[in-house]
């Protein structure tokens, strides 16, 4: 699990009711021939037509699809906290109050689904959170067959995940456009739903392009009204045609997931998790573009004094030299409403659109400046995605930074912060270590403001501050750390 404070896990665990895989199925006719009215099946049979006319079924589109859902299992070895404290491993003490030996490691375990998308080289797609931490993976075929998978990357941010398994005979799904994907398509959900097996659920796109949903990394998701429930993470969303269309990741209950499903499920486009395929296959890792500046919300005083009719946009507040905003010729103060034509309402839905972007990748940012409309294209660079401490200050010798994954991210504004950044090594006694910095410690704010990544740290130490104090969040806990 991630070091985040217990508030914020149960919080996010409130709000969504588990992740869940779906997959969501279109209703396909199979041409019958017409059956003379003696024959129809009797009381308890479904009949395959009605006056010489074919009934729609789901079954031939499911028999197609089927071969590739498999269902997924990962465990993870974890150590138990003894109640016997600094006892615990003291025979003497147990001895004498007669206490057995108790186990000092479990193994948990956990289910979820995924889908084969290359028969030949074995890849299976699923979520990031069924396989995350995983010491093991196995893979059970809908021939029955169970196979151990090597782990070939994920992503956090989006929650998607590569796995290969050593098996041959295997059937793979066709990937359709999602982006083609309409509001009112019917789709079809399959999965392993706690366990019971590979089911399915039927519904309709409810709505494409969803976003704005707190704690779910960077989002532009399919949401349908197909029944998701946990153990469906990773299944597919299939359309009429047996194509997948997108990988099932989330539903959403305001009541936690035992209250039931109530039609509100999400899935990962296909088109999006491909990218994320490919990448991964090629490297382990994501690459994402960035414009490169800081922005905040427009407020309604913000809007007047900008010349915009309604509260809405990034305002642009600063522009980092050397940045893919600063060579298209973004300005501070700019406010940008669009882009390559998508609604930016405020900015964590600028931040929301960067995020799904490649590096290299040409946009084009409507943006509102002195009253005006201005169009400027923008390739995106590569971000910042560590830093060493030294490089900033001296002070922080010692300690390597990293980018929050944007699920933390999220949960720390919601509570009020602006981001922040990860400390992901820290050398023993180093000048950072000496003064109380940890590995995994979130640092949110310092002495010259807040910031929300890597960037605006770094921006922030152009001026060096006379003392340099972090706030930083361990665990549960939170305060001050003086660097000396």
């Amino acid at each position: 699990m991630r070091p985040l404070p217990t508030l914020l896990a149960l919080s996010a665990a409130a709000m969504f009711g588990g992740f869940a895989a779906t997959a969501v199925h279109e209703i396909v006719q199979q041409p019958a021939q017409a059956m003379p009215a003696a024959a129809i099946p009797a009381a308890g049979a479904l009949p395959v037509s009605v006056n010489g006319q074919a009934l729609p079924s789901l079954a031939p589109m499911i028999k197609q699809v089927s071969p590739a859902v498999v269902s997924v299992y990962s465990r993870q070895t974890v150590r138990v906290a003894s109640p016997l404290g600094p006892f615990a491993d003291d025979p003497f003490f147990r001895r004498l109050f007669g206490i057995p030996d108790m186990p000092k490691e479990r193994v948990e375990r956990a289910l979820g689904s995924g889908v084969i998308i290359d028969a030949q080289q074995g890849l299976v797609l699923t979520n990031h959170h069924v396989v995350e931490n995983a010491d093991g993976v196995s893979v059970t075929l809908a021939d029955g067959r169970t196979l151990e998978a090597e782990f070939i990357g994920s992503d956090p941010d989006t929650d998607v995940a590569v796995i290969r398994i050593p098996a041959t005979n295997l059937t793979a799904i066709p990937l359709a456009n999602s982006d083609q994907l309409q509001v009112g398509d019917f789709v079809v959900a399959m999965g392993n739903p706690y366990g019971l097996g590979q089911t399915v659920t039927s519904g309709i796109v409810s709505a494409v392009g969803r976003s704005g949903i707190p704690v779910m990394g960077f989002q532009n998701f399919i949401q349908t009204d197909a029944s998701i429930n946990p153990g469906n993470s990773g299944g597919p969303l299939v359309n009429l045609r047996g194509e997948l269309v997108g990988i099932n990741t989330a539903s959403f209950n305001p009541r936690g997931s035992m209250a039931g499903n109530i039609g509100l499920g999400f899935a990962i486009p296909i088109n999006l998790a491909r990218n994320i395929k490919d990448q991964l296959v090629a490297t382990g890792e994501v690459r994402r573009g960035t414009l490169g500046i800081e922005t905040q919300n427009v407020d309604e005083r913000l809007a007047k004094g900008l010349g915009l009719d309604v509260p809405r946009g990034a305002l642009v507040t600063r522009v980092y030299p050397g940045s893919a905003a600063a060579a298209a010729g973004l300005q501070s103060g700019d406010v940008v409403l669009a882009a390559n034509g998508q609604r930016i309402d405020n900015s964590p839905s600028l931040h929301n659109f960067e995020g799904l972007q490649d590096v290299g990748s040409r946009i084009s940012l409507d943006v509102r400046r002195d009253g005006k409309p201005l169009t400027l294209a923008v390739t995106l660079k590569e971000g910042l995605r560590s830093l060493e401490g030294g490089t900033v200050d001296p002070r922080l010798t010692g300690a390597s930074f990293k980018e929050l994954d944007e699920a933390t991210r999220q949960q720390l504004r919601q509570m009020g912060a602006n981001g922040g950044l990860q400390v992901s090594n820290v050398a023993r006694n180093s000048r950072a270590w000496t003064s109380g910095l940890r590995p995994n410690d979130i640092v949110v704010a310092g002495s010259n403001g807040d910031f929300g990544d890597l960037a605006a740290f770094r921006a922030s130490f152009e001026r060096k501050p006379q003392q340099l104090v972090l706030r930083i969040m361990r665990g549960r806990s939170s305060g001050d750390i003086v660097m000396q």
